[in-house]
Protein backbone atom coordinates (compact mmCIF):
# COMPACT_ATOMS: atom_id res chain seq x y z
CA UNK A 1 0.00 0.00 0.00
CA UNK A 2 1.60 3.22 -0.81
CA UNK A 3 1.02 6.56 1.16
CA UNK A 4 0.57 9.54 0.53
CA UNK A 5 3.67 10.47 1.83
CA UNK A 6 5.15 8.15 -0.24
CA UNK A 7 3.83 9.00 -3.76
CA UNK A 8 4.93 12.39 -2.68
CA UNK A 9 8.53 11.07 -2.32
CA UNK A 10 8.38 9.00 -5.28
CA UNK A 11 7.34 11.61 -7.85
CA UNK A 12 9.33 14.25 -6.39
CA UNK A 13 12.51 12.51 -6.06
CA UNK A 14 12.69 9.43 -8.14
CA UNK A 15 11.18 10.99 -11.17
CA UNK A 16 14.23 8.92 -13.33
CA UNK A 17 12.99 5.98 -12.30
CA UNK A 18 9.11 6.52 -12.71
CA UNK A 19 9.72 5.36 -16.54
CA UNK A 20 12.19 2.53 -15.70
CA UNK A 21 11.02 -0.72 -14.68
CA UNK A 22 12.84 -2.66 -11.79
CA UNK A 23 14.52 -5.02 -14.28
CA UNK A 24 16.32 -2.51 -15.81
CA UNK A 25 20.21 -2.29 -14.80
CA UNK A 26 20.67 1.30 -13.79
CA UNK A 27 23.76 2.54 -11.51
CA UNK A 28 23.50 2.93 -8.20
CA UNK A 29 23.46 6.48 -8.20
CA UNK A 30 19.77 6.47 -9.77
CA UNK A 31 18.44 3.63 -7.80
CA UNK A 32 19.59 5.80 -4.28
CA UNK A 33 17.36 8.85 -5.77
CA UNK A 34 14.50 6.97 -4.05
CA UNK A 35 15.54 6.42 -0.82
CA UNK A 36 15.83 9.06 2.11
CA UNK A 37 19.44 8.82 2.47
CA UNK A 38 20.84 8.81 -1.11
CA UNK A 39 24.19 9.34 0.00
CA UNK A 40 24.40 6.19 2.45
CA UNK A 41 22.80 4.16 -0.18
CA UNK A 42 25.50 4.85 -2.25
CA UNK A 43 27.79 4.21 0.07
CA UNK A 44 26.87 0.63 0.79
CA UNK A 45 25.73 -0.28 -2.71
CA UNK A 46 28.89 -1.82 -5.25
CA UNK A 47 30.28 1.34 -6.84
CA UNK A 48 30.95 0.87 -10.66
CA UNK A 49 28.44 -1.48 -11.47
CA UNK A 50 25.07 -1.95 -13.05
CA UNK A 51 22.14 -3.81 -11.71
CA UNK A 52 18.29 -3.49 -11.61
CA UNK A 53 16.17 -2.62 -8.64
CA UNK A 54 15.70 -6.30 -8.08
CA UNK A 55 19.30 -6.49 -7.24
CA UNK A 56 19.90 -4.15 -5.35
CA UNK A 57 16.60 -4.62 -3.11
CA UNK A 58 18.18 -8.32 -2.60
CA UNK A 59 21.83 -6.91 -1.89
CA UNK A 60 20.45 -4.21 1.09
CA UNK A 61 18.63 -7.16 2.16
CA UNK A 62 21.28 -9.29 2.70
CA UNK A 63 23.65 -6.41 4.15
CA UNK A 64 20.99 -6.08 7.12
CA UNK A 65 20.90 -9.99 7.86
CA UNK A 66 24.62 -9.26 8.54
CA UNK A 67 24.01 -6.49 10.47
CA UNK A 68 21.49 -7.84 12.34
CA UNK A 69 23.59 -11.12 13.32
CA UNK A 70 26.41 -8.78 13.77
CA UNK A 71 24.49 -6.32 16.64
CA UNK A 72 23.00 -10.09 18.30
CA UNK A 73 26.50 -11.04 18.84
CA UNK A 74 27.41 -7.52 20.47
CA UNK A 75 24.12 -8.01 22.66
CA UNK A 76 25.45 -11.60 23.75
CA UNK A 77 28.55 -10.29 24.88
CA UNK A 78 27.30 -7.59 27.17
CA UNK A 79 24.56 -10.19 28.58
CA UNK A 80 27.43 -13.36 28.63
CA UNK A 81 29.64 -11.05 30.30
CA UNK A 82 27.86 -8.10 31.99
CA UNK A 83 29.78 -5.48 33.95
CA UNK A 84 29.01 -5.37 37.94
CA UNK A 85 28.01 -1.55 37.07
CA UNK A 86 24.74 -2.51 35.16
CA UNK A 87 21.76 -2.26 36.39
CA UNK A 88 19.25 -4.89 36.89
CA UNK A 89 16.87 -2.43 34.54
CA UNK A 90 20.03 -2.06 32.11
CA UNK A 91 19.85 -6.21 31.56
CA UNK A 92 16.42 -6.31 30.98
CA UNK A 93 16.93 -3.49 28.34
CA UNK A 94 19.45 -5.45 26.44
CA UNK A 95 17.34 -8.46 27.15
CA UNK A 96 14.86 -6.79 25.02
CA UNK A 97 16.64 -6.17 22.54
CA UNK A 98 17.99 -9.25 22.14
CA UNK A 99 14.48 -10.60 21.52
CA UNK A 100 13.62 -8.08 19.28
CA UNK A 101 17.07 -9.24 17.59
CA UNK A 102 16.26 -12.47 17.32
CA UNK A 103 13.18 -10.99 15.38
CA UNK A 104 14.64 -9.31 13.08
CA UNK A 105 16.72 -11.98 12.13
CA UNK A 106 13.86 -14.22 11.45
CA UNK A 107 11.99 -11.16 9.61
CA UNK A 108 15.10 -10.82 7.21
CA UNK A 109 15.51 -14.41 6.34
CA UNK A 110 11.60 -14.49 5.04
CA UNK A 111 12.09 -11.49 3.31
CA UNK A 112 15.43 -12.72 1.82
CA UNK A 113 13.59 -16.29 1.06
CA UNK A 114 10.79 -14.24 -0.76
CA UNK A 115 12.54 -12.06 -3.03
CA UNK A 116 14.99 -14.05 -3.96
CA UNK A 117 12.52 -16.68 -5.14
CA UNK A 118 10.86 -14.38 -7.79
CA UNK A 119 10.77 -11.53 -9.14
CA UNK A 120 6.51 -11.20 -9.55
CA UNK A 121 5.44 -11.26 -6.44
CA UNK A 122 1.69 -11.41 -5.36
CA UNK A 123 -0.48 -8.26 -2.87
CA UNK A 124 -0.18 -10.77 -0.28
CA UNK A 125 3.20 -11.70 -0.59
CA UNK A 126 4.26 -7.70 -1.20
CA UNK A 127 2.61 -6.76 1.84
CA UNK A 128 3.84 -8.96 3.85
CA UNK A 129 7.06 -8.39 3.20
CA UNK A 130 6.34 -4.76 3.64
CA UNK A 131 5.12 -5.40 6.72
CA UNK A 132 8.27 -7.57 7.76
CA UNK A 133 10.68 -5.43 6.92
CA UNK A 134 8.39 -2.47 8.52
CA UNK A 135 8.68 -4.00 12.01
CA UNK A 136 12.69 -4.15 11.30
CA UNK A 137 12.51 -0.77 12.56
CA UNK A 138 9.88 -0.89 14.69
CA UNK A 139 12.42 -3.31 16.75
CA UNK A 140 15.25 -1.11 16.95
CA UNK A 141 12.88 1.63 18.22
CA UNK A 142 11.70 -0.03 20.78
CA UNK A 143 15.48 -1.81 21.59
CA UNK A 144 16.70 2.64 21.89
CA UNK A 145 13.70 3.29 23.61
CA UNK A 146 14.24 0.80 25.97
CA UNK A 147 17.88 1.72 26.68
CA UNK A 148 17.01 5.48 27.06
CA UNK A 149 14.39 4.95 29.93
CA UNK A 150 17.53 2.42 31.85
CA UNK A 151 20.08 5.09 30.59
CA UNK A 152 23.56 3.62 31.93
CA UNK A 153 24.20 1.34 28.76
CA UNK A 154 22.74 3.46 26.41
CA UNK A 155 25.93 4.75 24.74
CA UNK A 156 27.26 1.31 24.61
CA UNK A 157 25.21 0.28 21.53
CA UNK A 158 23.26 3.53 20.23
CA UNK A 159 25.61 4.51 17.65
CA UNK A 160 25.49 1.27 16.02
CA UNK A 161 21.61 1.05 16.09
CA UNK A 162 21.43 4.77 15.13
CA UNK A 163 24.20 5.30 12.53
CA UNK A 164 24.11 1.42 11.23
CA UNK A 165 21.22 -0.79 11.75
CA UNK A 166 18.74 1.56 11.36
CA UNK A 167 19.62 3.42 7.93
CA UNK A 168 20.20 -0.27 6.80
CA UNK A 169 16.76 -1.58 7.84
CA UNK A 170 15.03 1.79 6.13
CA UNK A 171 17.38 1.65 3.23
CA UNK A 172 16.20 -2.18 2.61
CA UNK A 173 12.57 -1.13 3.58
CA UNK A 174 12.87 1.90 0.52
CA UNK A 175 14.34 -0.47 -2.44
CA UNK A 176 11.24 -2.70 -1.64
CA UNK A 177 8.80 -0.63 -1.79
CA UNK A 178 9.53 1.53 -4.82
CA UNK A 179 10.60 -2.03 -6.75
CA UNK A 180 8.32 -4.86 -5.46
CA UNK A 181 5.06 -1.66 -4.84
CA UNK A 182 1.78 -3.78 -5.16
CA UNK A 183 -0.84 -2.72 -8.12
CA UNK A 184 -3.31 -0.04 -6.49
CA UNK A 185 -5.68 -1.68 -4.75
CA UNK A 186 -9.55 -1.96 -5.63
CA UNK A 187 -11.25 1.10 -3.21
CA UNK A 188 -14.25 -0.50 -1.40
CA UNK A 189 -17.33 0.56 -1.65
CA UNK A 190 -19.37 3.12 1.10
CA UNK A 191 -21.05 0.51 2.42
CA UNK A 192 -18.42 -2.44 2.32
CA UNK A 193 -19.50 -5.70 3.44
CA UNK A 194 -19.99 -7.32 6.79
CA UNK A 195 -18.48 -10.82 7.59
CA UNK A 196 -20.56 -12.60 10.30
CA UNK A 197 -17.99 -14.90 11.48
CA UNK A 198 -18.53 -17.77 13.80
CA UNK A 199 -15.95 -18.84 16.69
CA UNK A 200 -17.91 -23.09 16.41
CA UNK A 201 -16.36 -23.35 12.73
CA UNK A 202 -13.14 -22.16 13.37
CA UNK A 203 -10.60 -25.75 12.64
CA UNK A 204 -9.44 -26.33 16.40
CA UNK A 205 -6.31 -28.88 16.65
CA UNK A 206 -5.95 -29.68 19.47
CA UNK A 207 -7.90 -28.58 23.07
CA UNK A 208 -6.51 -27.80 26.92
CA UNK A 209 -8.66 -26.02 29.51
CA UNK A 210 -7.21 -24.29 32.43
CA UNK A 211 -9.09 -23.87 35.80
CA UNK A 212 -7.82 -22.65 39.05
CA UNK A 213 -9.23 -25.19 41.14
CA UNK A 214 -7.60 -27.90 39.39
CA UNK A 215 -10.78 -29.20 37.52
CA UNK A 216 -9.23 -28.44 34.06
CA UNK A 217 -5.63 -29.77 32.03
CA UNK A 218 -4.02 -27.25 33.90
CA UNK A 219 -4.26 -24.06 36.69
CA UNK A 220 -2.38 -21.71 35.10
CA UNK A 221 -2.45 -20.39 32.00
CA UNK A 222 1.63 -20.25 31.46
CA UNK A 223 1.71 -23.93 31.64
CA UNK A 224 -1.21 -24.66 29.03
CA UNK A 225 0.94 -22.03 26.46
CA UNK A 226 4.40 -24.37 27.04
CA UNK A 227 2.08 -27.42 26.08
CA UNK A 228 1.34 -26.08 22.89
CA UNK A 229 3.08 -27.09 19.76
CA UNK A 230 5.97 -25.83 18.40
CA UNK A 231 5.60 -24.02 14.76
CA UNK A 232 1.84 -24.85 14.12
CA UNK A 233 0.95 -23.36 10.72
CA UNK A 234 -2.28 -21.74 9.70
CA UNK A 235 -3.38 -25.05 7.88
CA UNK A 236 -2.76 -27.06 11.41
CA UNK A 237 -5.62 -25.25 12.96
CA UNK A 238 -5.52 -23.65 16.25
CA UNK A 239 -4.37 -24.81 19.20
CA UNK A 240 -7.58 -23.82 21.72
CA UNK A 241 -6.75 -22.81 25.50
CA UNK A 242 -10.20 -22.56 27.34
CA UNK A 243 -9.59 -20.69 30.51
CA UNK A 244 -11.88 -20.64 33.38
CA UNK A 245 -13.37 -18.28 35.24
CA UNK A 246 -11.60 -16.31 38.30
CA UNK A 247 -8.51 -13.87 38.89
CA UNK A 248 -4.68 -15.11 37.24
CA UNK A 249 -2.08 -13.27 38.74
CA UNK A 250 0.31 -14.05 36.30
CA UNK A 251 2.49 -12.72 33.52
CA UNK A 252 1.58 -14.62 30.26
CA UNK A 253 4.17 -14.36 27.36
CA UNK A 254 3.27 -16.83 23.81
CA UNK A 255 6.70 -16.95 22.24
CA UNK A 256 7.77 -16.49 18.60
CA UNK A 257 7.45 -20.54 18.25
CA UNK A 258 3.96 -20.83 19.63
CA UNK A 259 1.78 -20.11 16.79
CA UNK A 260 -1.76 -20.47 15.84
CA UNK A 261 -2.78 -20.48 19.80
CA UNK A 262 -6.59 -19.48 20.40
CA UNK A 263 -7.14 -17.88 24.24
CA UNK A 264 -11.11 -18.19 25.33
CA UNK A 265 -12.20 -16.79 28.68
CA UNK A 266 -15.38 -16.59 30.48
CA UNK A 267 -15.94 -13.22 30.02
CA UNK A 268 -14.52 -9.82 30.23
CA UNK A 269 -14.56 -9.24 34.34
CA UNK A 270 -14.63 -12.94 34.69
CA UNK A 271 -11.64 -14.30 33.12
CA UNK A 272 -8.69 -11.98 34.45
CA UNK A 273 -5.51 -11.50 34.02
CA UNK A 274 -3.38 -9.06 35.96
CA UNK A 275 0.15 -7.98 36.76
CA UNK A 276 1.61 -4.99 38.21
CA UNK A 277 5.30 -4.22 36.27
CA UNK A 278 5.73 -0.28 35.37
CA UNK A 279 8.42 1.93 34.62
CA UNK A 280 9.04 3.13 38.11
CA UNK A 281 9.39 -0.15 39.30
CA UNK A 282 12.41 -0.85 36.73
CA UNK A 283 10.54 -1.71 33.92
CA UNK A 284 11.41 -1.35 30.33
CA UNK A 285 8.14 -0.24 28.97
CA UNK A 286 8.26 -3.48 26.51
CA UNK A 287 8.93 -6.28 29.55
CA UNK A 288 6.51 -4.38 31.71
CA UNK A 289 3.21 -5.96 30.19
CA UNK A 290 1.21 -8.32 31.70
CA UNK A 291 0.18 -10.49 28.53
CA UNK A 292 2.72 -10.36 25.84
CA UNK A 293 2.61 -12.22 22.72
CA UNK A 294 4.59 -12.52 19.85
CA UNK A 295 3.50 -15.56 17.88
CA UNK A 296 2.19 -15.66 14.48
CA UNK A 297 -1.81 -15.74 14.41
CA UNK A 298 -2.93 -15.54 18.00
CA UNK A 299 -6.39 -14.91 18.85
CA UNK A 300 -7.90 -13.88 21.93
CA UNK A 301 -11.38 -13.71 23.19
CA UNK A 302 -13.86 -13.11 26.11
CA UNK A 303 -11.23 -12.01 28.86
CA UNK A 304 -10.10 -9.00 30.51
CA UNK A 305 -6.23 -8.24 30.76
CA UNK A 306 -5.31 -5.90 33.32
CA UNK A 307 -2.28 -3.68 34.46
CA UNK A 308 -2.75 -2.54 38.31
CA UNK A 309 0.65 -0.76 38.85
CA UNK A 310 -1.86 2.61 38.48
CA UNK A 311 -1.26 5.94 37.17
CA UNK A 312 1.49 6.82 39.78
CA UNK A 313 3.83 4.25 38.03
CA UNK A 314 3.55 5.72 34.47
CA UNK A 315 4.33 3.58 31.38
CA UNK A 316 2.67 0.36 32.48
CA UNK A 317 1.29 -2.20 29.75
CA UNK A 318 -1.46 -4.12 29.95
CA UNK A 319 -1.52 -6.23 26.92
CA UNK A 320 1.73 -6.27 24.42
CA UNK A 321 1.30 -7.29 20.82
CA UNK A 322 3.43 -7.74 18.23
CA UNK A 323 2.34 -11.17 16.44
CA UNK A 324 1.62 -10.93 12.95
CA UNK A 325 -2.03 -11.54 11.79
CA UNK A 326 -3.54 -11.57 15.41
CA UNK A 327 -7.06 -11.03 16.59
CA UNK A 328 -8.68 -9.96 19.98
CA UNK A 329 -12.45 -10.11 20.73
CA UNK A 330 -14.55 -9.21 23.24
CA UNK A 331 -11.63 -8.08 24.85
CA UNK A 332 -10.94 -5.66 27.81
CA UNK A 333 -7.19 -3.57 28.47
CA UNK A 334 -7.25 -1.86 31.80
CA UNK A 335 -4.13 0.24 32.69
CA UNK A 336 -3.27 4.03 32.91
CA UNK A 337 -0.47 5.10 30.81
CA UNK A 338 0.49 3.14 27.69
CA UNK A 339 -2.23 0.41 28.70
CA UNK A 340 -2.40 -1.51 25.20
CA UNK A 341 1.01 -1.84 22.90
CA UNK A 342 0.28 -2.72 19.55
CA UNK A 343 3.74 -3.41 18.95
CA UNK A 344 4.24 -4.14 15.25
CA UNK A 345 2.54 -6.49 12.52
CA UNK A 346 -0.58 -6.66 11.22
CA UNK A 347 -3.01 -6.49 13.89
CA UNK A 348 -7.06 -6.46 14.71
CA UNK A 349 -9.19 -5.71 17.58
CA UNK A 350 -13.32 -6.27 17.59
CA UNK A 351 -15.98 -5.33 20.19
CA UNK A 352 -12.93 -4.39 23.19
CA UNK A 353 -13.20 -2.43 25.74
CA UNK A 354 -9.67 -0.20 26.26
CA UNK A 355 -9.19 2.05 29.49
CA UNK A 356 -6.07 4.78 30.11
CA UNK A 357 -5.02 7.84 30.28
CA UNK A 358 -1.81 8.76 28.24
CA UNK A 359 -0.35 7.62 25.27
CA UNK A 360 -3.09 4.45 26.27
CA UNK A 361 -3.28 2.74 22.39
CA UNK A 362 0.53 3.43 21.52
CA UNK A 363 2.81 1.34 18.97
CA UNK A 364 3.89 1.27 15.75
CA UNK A 365 1.82 -2.04 14.02
CA UNK A 366 -0.70 -1.68 10.81
CA UNK A 367 -4.06 -2.38 13.66
CA UNK A 368 -7.33 -1.58 13.15
CA UNK A 369 -10.10 -1.04 16.04
CA UNK A 370 -13.32 -1.42 14.97
CA UNK A 371 -16.82 -1.36 17.66
CA UNK A 372 -14.06 -0.84 20.32
CA UNK A 373 -15.48 1.40 23.50
CA UNK A 374 -12.15 3.79 24.37
CA UNK A 375 -12.57 4.83 27.46
CA UNK A 376 -10.30 7.49 29.11
CA UNK A 377 -9.59 8.23 32.93
CA UNK A 378 -8.89 10.24 35.50
CA UNK A 379 -5.32 11.07 35.09
CA UNK A 380 -2.95 12.37 37.60
CA UNK A 381 -3.03 16.05 38.29
CA UNK A 382 -1.34 18.20 35.70
CA UNK A 383 -1.45 15.61 32.98
CA UNK A 384 -4.01 15.76 30.29
CA UNK A 385 -5.31 12.09 28.47
CA UNK A 386 -3.90 11.33 24.90
CA UNK A 387 -5.42 8.55 23.45
CA UNK A 388 -3.01 7.67 20.95
CA UNK A 389 0.72 8.03 20.77
CA UNK A 390 1.41 6.01 17.31
CA UNK A 391 5.38 5.24 16.51
CA UNK A 392 5.83 5.57 12.55
CA UNK A 393 9.14 6.17 11.99
CA UNK A 394 9.47 5.65 8.24
CA UNK A 395 7.54 7.19 5.57
CA UNK A 396 8.24 3.76 3.51
CA UNK A 397 6.09 1.49 6.86
CA UNK A 398 2.72 0.47 6.27
CA UNK A 399 2.14 1.13 9.74
CA UNK A 400 -0.50 3.10 11.27
CA UNK A 401 -3.57 2.97 13.61
CA UNK A 402 -6.81 3.00 11.94
CA UNK A 403 -9.91 2.89 14.79
CA UNK A 404 -12.89 2.59 13.00
CA UNK A 405 -16.79 3.12 14.20
CA UNK A 406 -15.90 3.40 18.37
CA UNK A 407 -16.38 5.31 20.97
CA UNK A 408 -14.62 7.49 22.90
CA UNK A 409 -16.42 7.75 26.11
CA UNK A 410 -15.11 8.97 29.25
CA UNK A 411 -15.25 6.46 32.92
CA UNK A 412 -17.34 7.65 35.84
CA UNK A 413 -14.73 9.23 37.60
CA UNK A 414 -13.73 11.41 34.98
CA UNK A 415 -16.98 12.34 34.22
CA UNK A 416 -17.43 12.85 38.06
CA UNK A 417 -13.65 15.52 38.05
CA UNK A 418 -15.06 17.15 34.75
CA UNK A 419 -18.10 18.48 36.86
CA UNK A 420 -16.61 20.38 38.99
CA UNK A 421 -14.43 23.28 39.28
CA UNK A 422 -11.39 22.32 36.50
CA UNK A 423 -11.65 20.07 34.12
CA UNK A 424 -9.50 17.96 32.03
CA UNK A 425 -8.63 18.15 29.21
CA UNK A 426 -8.31 15.18 26.80
CA UNK A 427 -7.22 14.54 22.96
CA UNK A 428 -7.85 11.79 20.38
CA UNK A 429 -3.96 11.45 19.95
CA UNK A 430 -0.25 13.16 19.83
CA UNK A 431 2.60 12.37 17.72
CA UNK A 432 5.30 9.87 18.97
CA UNK A 433 7.48 9.24 16.69
CA UNK A 434 8.42 11.53 13.30
CA UNK A 435 5.52 10.02 10.69
CA UNK A 436 3.30 9.04 13.24
CA UNK A 437 -0.19 8.23 11.74
CA UNK A 438 -3.91 7.76 13.26
CA UNK A 439 -7.16 7.86 11.40
CA UNK A 440 -10.47 8.18 13.24
CA UNK A 441 -13.46 7.59 10.89
CA UNK A 442 -17.02 6.48 11.60
CA UNK A 443 -16.53 6.59 15.15
CA UNK A 444 -18.55 8.77 17.95
CA UNK A 445 -16.44 11.15 20.09
CA UNK A 446 -17.91 12.32 23.45
CA UNK A 447 -17.42 15.88 25.02
CA UNK A 448 -14.73 15.07 26.61
CA UNK A 449 -12.50 15.56 23.77
CA UNK A 450 -10.44 19.08 23.55
CA UNK A 451 -12.09 20.56 20.69
CA UNK A 452 -8.59 20.96 18.76
CA UNK A 453 -8.39 17.08 18.96
CA UNK A 454 -4.57 16.11 18.75
CA UNK A 455 -2.08 17.49 21.23
CA UNK A 456 1.71 18.42 20.03
CA UNK A 457 4.45 16.14 21.42
CA UNK A 458 7.10 18.53 21.73
CA UNK A 459 6.80 22.14 20.26
CA UNK A 460 6.44 21.41 16.32
CA UNK A 461 7.88 18.00 16.63
CA UNK A 462 6.05 15.47 13.86
CA UNK A 463 3.53 18.44 13.30
CA UNK A 464 4.48 18.58 9.50
CA UNK A 465 5.39 14.58 8.57
CA UNK A 466 2.54 12.76 10.90
CA UNK A 467 -0.39 11.78 9.26
CA UNK A 468 -3.86 12.27 11.55
CA UNK A 469 -7.35 12.05 9.64
CA UNK A 470 -10.85 11.87 10.65
CA UNK A 471 -13.85 10.64 8.68
CA UNK A 472 -17.29 10.83 9.22
CA UNK A 473 -17.67 10.78 13.03
CA UNK A 474 -20.69 12.16 15.47
CA UNK A 475 -20.96 13.49 18.33
CA UNK A 476 -20.09 16.66 20.97
CA UNK A 477 -15.82 16.34 20.63
CA UNK A 478 -16.54 15.14 16.24
CA UNK A 479 -16.72 18.67 15.39
CA UNK A 480 -13.73 19.68 13.04
CA UNK A 481 -14.07 23.26 12.87
CA UNK A 482 -11.90 23.72 15.78
CA UNK A 483 -8.80 21.51 14.90
CA UNK A 484 -5.35 22.05 14.62
CA UNK A 485 -4.25 23.37 11.56
CA UNK A 486 -1.26 21.14 11.58
CA UNK A 487 -0.08 20.41 8.02
CA UNK A 488 -0.51 16.80 8.94
CA UNK A 489 -3.56 17.01 10.06
CA UNK A 490 -6.45 16.17 7.60
CA UNK A 491 -10.12 15.94 7.27
CA UNK A 492 -10.39 13.10 4.28
CA UNK A 493 -13.35 11.80 2.32
CA UNK A 494 -14.43 8.31 1.52
CA UNK A 495 -12.45 7.23 -1.20
CA UNK A 496 -8.97 8.35 1.49
CA UNK A 497 -10.96 6.51 4.30
CA UNK A 498 -11.47 3.37 2.64
CA UNK A 499 -7.63 2.55 2.32
CA UNK A 500 -7.36 2.12 6.14
CA UNK A 501 -10.46 -0.47 6.34
CA UNK A 502 -9.70 -3.66 7.04
CA UNK A 503 -9.91 -5.41 3.55
CA UNK A 504 -7.08 -2.09 2.04
CA UNK A 505 -5.05 -1.57 5.42
CA UNK A 506 -4.36 -5.03 7.02
CA UNK A 507 -5.26 -7.01 4.22
CA UNK A 508 -8.16 -8.38 6.37
CA UNK A 509 -9.84 -10.62 3.98
CA UNK A 510 -7.00 -13.09 3.28
CA UNK A 511 -6.58 -13.76 7.09
CA UNK A 512 -9.36 -12.78 9.54
CA UNK A 513 -12.32 -15.48 7.72
CA UNK A 514 -10.21 -18.37 9.39
CA UNK A 515 -9.85 -16.61 12.69
CA UNK A 516 -14.31 -16.51 13.65
CA UNK A 517 -13.81 -13.01 14.76
CA UNK A 518 -16.19 -11.13 12.91
CA UNK A 519 -15.62 -7.74 11.04
CA UNK A 520 -16.79 -5.07 8.28
CA UNK A 521 -14.30 -5.24 5.51
CA UNK A 522 -14.67 -1.55 4.23
CA UNK A 523 -16.66 1.40 5.20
Amino acid sequence: MITLLLLLLFTSSSTSLITLQPSTPISPTTACNTTLDPKFCKSLLPPNTSSNLFDYTRFSIAKSLSNAYTFLNTLNSYLSNPSTTLSQPSIRALQDCKLLSELNIDYLLSSSSTCNSTTNLLDPQTDQVQTLLSALLANLQTCLDGLQETSTVLPLISQPLSNGSTKLYSLSLALFSHTWSPKKKVINSIKGRRLLQDLNSVVIKEKVVVNKDGSGDFVTISDAIASAPNNSKASDGYFLIQVGEGLYEEYVSIAKNKKYVMMVGQGINKTIITGNHSVVDGWTTFNSATFAVVGEGFVGVNMTIRNTAGAIKHQAVALRSGADLSAFYHCSFEGYQDTLYTHSLRQFYKQCDIYGTVDYIFGNAAVVIQDCNIYSRLPMQNQKNTVTAQGRTDPNQNTGTSIQNSSFLATPDLIAFNNGSTSIRSFLGRPWKEYSRTVIMESFIDSLIDPQGWLPWDGDFALNTSYYAEFDNRGPGADTSGRVTWKGFHVINSTDAANFTVSNFILGDNWLPSTGVPYKAGL
